[in-house]
């Protein structure tokens, strides 16, 4: 949210962060079996509860009680994603604002760790919630730390995920989905593409210091409300290489093999889980601290060069994603 006080000539801007952080995503499968095994024996996830046809699984570091909610469906994609307010406050204050946008679904009375919820359509059709009240995650005995500024236990199975880093949206409009982003939900844009023609692909967006949380990518099917990737975080680059190992040794499609993103610049490996939706494995990236950051451009020449070392976008990125058209 932008607060302004006017002086005599003069207009200041005060930055106010409204939205904490990427909370949950709840993921839909058409092989609810083989996607748990993926995230529970691959990933190393840890299954929380079952609930109807999901299930709810959580990485080791994460403070709250999940980050997936994994539910069977006819198709694959995103059910909804979940952001976290800063405060009730913040959380009225969102919701009247996509209010008068006129997309907004209505309150609900929250889900399993969470409380009420504002639910609503970004622009392109993608469902979201807006919560602040939430269950805080409470290791059992025999995953207590000793460390206790982390949640649990450091449980080292599979790639050993530590938290839900961010999700990348393909958009048939991804102006427009940013936009709302920036003045419905107060996010602000901290790197993007712009086309010789003016139009921006690609979009990246943070909720506070991290330099992304959520991702426009265009659509070149022209698809609307479709999911490009969810990434989940790991500490270190071999913490990806291992992950491009475990993926060969249990016949998991790579699609991106380990590299360096030249924007944002996380490392990263790219797969598809047996559902359908594509996966990403992250680490590294910066953190904004300056308040008066400028959001960078990066030109169509500059992205035709590909990745940071050089290694060309797999052309799949443009059009594969979930549901599958």
């Amino acid at each position: 949210m932008i607060s302004t006080m006017q002086g005599d000539d003069d207009v200041a801007k005060e930055l106010v962060f409204d939205v904490a952080h990427l909370g949950h995503v709840e993921l839909l499968t058409p092989k609810p079996e083989k996607s748990l095994d993926f995230f529970t024996e691959v990933l190393g996830m840890q299954e929380v509860k079952r609930e109807g046809d999901s299930v709810f699984l959580r990485c080791w570091g994460e403070w709250q009680q999940y980050s997936i909610k994994l539910t069977a469906s006819a198709q694959a994609g995103v059910g909804h994603t979940a952001l976290r307010a800063m405060s009730p406050e913040a959380l009225e204050r969102r919701a009247a604002a996509i209010a008068d946008r006129g997309l907004a679904v209505g309150w609900t009375d929250g889900d399993f760790g969470h409380g009420k919820t504002f639910q609503f359509h970004g622009p392109d059709g993608h469902l979201f919630e807006l919560y602040y009240e939430q269950e805080k995650y409470q290791a059992p005995e025999h995953l207590k730390p000793v460390l206790k500024n982390q949640p649990q236990k450091f449980t080292g199975k599979g790639v050993s995920v530590k938290h839900l880093d961010h999700i990348n949206f393909l958009s048939s409009n991804t102006v427009a989905d940013g936009t709302f982003m920036e003045e419905q939900l107060g996010l602000r844009l901290t790197e993007q593409i712009v086309l010789d023609n003016g139009y921006r692909p690609g979009v990246w967006y943070r909720a506070t210091n991290k330099s992304y949380d959520i991702v426009y990518t265009h659509d070149a099917t022209g698809s609307r409300g479709r999911l490009h990737h969810l990434a989940f975080s790991v500490d270190t680059n071999e913490g990806i290489w291992r992950a491009a190992d475990i993926f060969v040794d249990h016949h998991v499609f790579i699609e991106f093999a380990p590299s360096k993103h030249a924007i944002n610049q996380t490392y990263f490996v790219y797969v598809y889980e047996p559902g359908g939706n594509r996966i990403e494995i992250c680490s590294g990236g910066y953190l904004v601290l300056d308040p008066d950051w400028e959001p960078i451009s990066w030109s169509e020449k500059e992205r035709a060069r590909g990745q940071f070392w050089g290694n060309k976008t797999v052309e799949s990125f443009h059009t594969y994603g979930t549901p599958v058209v």
